[in-house]
């Protein structure tokens, strides 16, 4: 098998958590005798071959976070240029998020679910994994750590059965949280988290409360 993968992130790849949750994926499908090649649309000037790579081959991985349920805006603009194939090609996806529930991500699992179809290919199915946010602030040993449970995913998925085995499904952890570990996190969010980014707001200049209602004092709303 050789693999197609597509990181799908409009961040820089130096700081992409995506970047760093490929590179364990593409270990373990090496681990298991797949070749494959990489490549990121936030490098515009690499879209042509990106393009020509999608073309050429018929096992295709986008891996790509979710922003608040949102598919990222490049990605998009990206996708459009390309044409339309037959099913002889299958189309994988690697969804990744900062929000740790499953159930965070699965508005944009159904999107990515009718993507393949809108192409002409095949649908390979969706690796879905929270818990995201913070890899790309960890030291390279505690990043490792944290992306190494992909290495086993990548050692599945060059079995040739994509992403449907209940390996893969079990893989995002809990849909939900527990109503305790809930309270927990959303007192953590009011109070502690808060605090964090409107310090980090103001370091960058911004003198708004990150929490003002624009369009309530707009002059110019009708």
């Amino acid at each position: 098998m050789h693999v197609v993968i597509i990181n799908g992130s409009p961040r820089a790849q130096k700081y992409s958590n995506t970047e760093k949750i490929i590179a364990s994926f593409a270990k373990g499908l090496s681990e298991r005798g797949a070749s494959f090649e990489t490549y990121a649309v936030s490098n515009r000037e690499s879209w042509e071959r990106i393009r020509d790579a999608y073309i050429k081959n018929e096992e295709i991985l986008i891996a790509l976070p979710l922003y608040v349920e949102c598919v990222p805006g490049l990605l998009l603009e990206f996708l459009e240029t390309l044409p339309k194939k037959d099913e002889c090609t299958r189309l994988s996806f690697l969804l990744q998020s900062g929000f740790a529930e499953g159930c965070q991500l699965r508005c944009g699992e159904d999107f990515l679910r009718k993507l393949p179809g809108y192409l002409g290919v095949r649908y390979g199915g969706c690796l879905v994994k929270g818990g995201n946010f913070g890899i790309r602030f960890l030291d390279e040993e505690k990043q490792k750590q944290a992306t190494k449970p992909y290495q086993a995913m990548g050692g599945l998925f060059a079995e040739g059965d994509g992403f449907f085995r209940d390996e893969a499904k079990k893989f995002t952890g809990p849909e939900y949280f527990p109503l305790p570990m809930r309270l927990l996190m959303q007192f953590i969010f009011q109070t502690f988290a808060k605090k964090t980014f409107r310090k980090a707001a103001a370091s960058w200049g911004c003198n708004t409360p990150l929490d003002e209602k624009v369009w309530e004092t707009n002059p110019y709303r009708e």
